[in-house]
């Protein structure tokens, strides 16, 4: 849990500035006192991130939500994702009344560009390219085809804040970026995430969406700010602000310590003959939260994770994961909603969802993570840990290769 690793007095010390002032409401404290924990660390994410908009939301899956109303994704539209990646994905596409349409991944377990560019429709309206467990998407590729046909992208970068391809943050190669704080990522707020653009006017509807609609017009006491649209309340409390501007201090700290406990695994389980790696688009950008290992076939993985696990290190079978894989989503395949009898493209959702599920549909990527085991990389933990790991991966080495 590498931003929770790193709590220290500068979250207390923030956290206290916003209980001292009393105001827990971003815009009431920006009119009453003018000063918000949210909208600094809104700038001090932007600035980091080379973005000019930075909007804080209650969550990686309100990010989502909120960039997608901001492009206007309404029923009747698709929206491709990859089929590994975390539900939420799709779970915001459905809220909006939209269609998932789910491809196949490649060897980066990321979006495969060609596998994209194939199901493309004339009723495409988003892709969404997921950077799945801190390493980069193709996302060069990926921007070329939806500019070649004129497709909005955005970037889900919850399992990747901070990463960089070719020295670009990503989350600014799209229309829009969104991004998670919740406990398990690189800096974390508890729960939160942020949404970044480029663009003004998608700024503006995403921030006047995320708050119910309200023109946030400062000049003028709240209840008599005009609305420029229905929303919802997505909106950052200052609690979480206070948090995030603490953590984003910490970003680098983090990653740095990621990359050198990553090096330090991979060189030496790089000497067993029989374990290949990942591929990684640019591996000075990457965050090394991760460290993905294949094996010869589905039978040797789930040995070398028995073996592992007999010895105290968990890693997780990537094809068997619940919360990542399209196969896996028994609820979504029965299509579980709440809301299904009353949405009037129930048909379409279910036609199209079950041609989504189909197992031959995602032969491929499959075939990749039925092979693949993936470590959790901790940013503080001792060396001794780390040789253990190694010693594991050589023990269980000998026994199933």
């Amino acid at each position: 849990m590498p931003g929770s690793e790193f709590f220290g007095k500068e979250e207390i010390v923030e956290v206290i500035k916003v209980l001292d002032r009393g105001v827990l409401h971003r815009y009431a404290a920006e009119q009453m006192l003018g000063v918000s924990a949210v909208r600094e660390f809104e700038k001090k994410f932007a600035e980091y991130m080379g973005s000019k908009y930075a909007l804080g939301v209650m969550s990686g899956t309100a990010a989502l939500k909120v960039a997608m109303a901001a492009l206007g994704v309404g029923p009747g539209d698709e929206v491709i994702t990859s089929c590994f990646t975390f539900v939420a994905t799709p779970e915001a596409i459905l809220d909006c009344g939209a269609i998932p349409v789910f491809v196949n991944i490649d060897e980066t377990l990321n979006l495969d560009p060609e596998d994209l560019e194939k199901n493309i429709t004339d009723r495409t309206k988003v892709v969404i390219a997921v950077h799945m467990t801190g390493v980069q998407a193709k996302i060069d590729e990926i921007k070329r085809i939806t500019d070649k046909h004129g497709i909005y992208l955005i970037e889900d970068n919850a399992q990747a804040c901070g990463a960089s391809y070719k020295g670009r943050k990503l989350g600014t190669f799209g229309h829009f970026g969104t991004f998670s704080f919740d406990f398990y990522k690189p800096i974390t707020t508890g729960e939160g995430g942020m949404v970044i653009t480029d663009d003004e006017e998608l700024f503006f509807r995403a921030d006047c969406y995320h708050d119910h609609g309200h023109i946030h017009d400062m000049s003028v006491p709240r209840a008599l700010e005009k609305r420029y649209s229905i929303g919802f309340n997505y909106r950052m409390s200052e609690l979480q602000g206070a948090l995030g501007l603490a953590q984003i201090s910490k970003m680098d700290e983090v990653i740095r310590r990621h990359k050198e406990n990553k090096r330090y695994l991979k060189e030496r389980i790089a000497e067993i003959k029989g374990i290949t790696f990942r591929e990684i688009p640019d591996p000075e950008g990457e965050i090394a939260s991760t460290l993905t290992v294949f094996l010869p076939s589905r039978e040797k993985a789930l040995a070398f994770k028995e073996g592992l696990s007999k010895r105290g290190i968990g890693v997780a079978h990537l094809a068997s994961n619940r919360w990542h894989f399209v196969p896996n989503w028994e609820h979504m395949m029965e299509w579980k909603s709440l809301l299904a009898h009353r949405c009037p493209f129930e048909c379409a959702f279910n036609d199209t969802l079950r041609k989504n599920y189909s197992p031959e549909k995602y032969a491929r990527s499959t075939g990749i993570l039925e092979r693949a085991l993936s470590l959790d990389i901790s940013a503080k933990v001792e060396k001794e840990r780390l040789d253990k790991i190694v010693s594991a991966f050589a023990e269980v080495a000998k026994e199933v290769l």
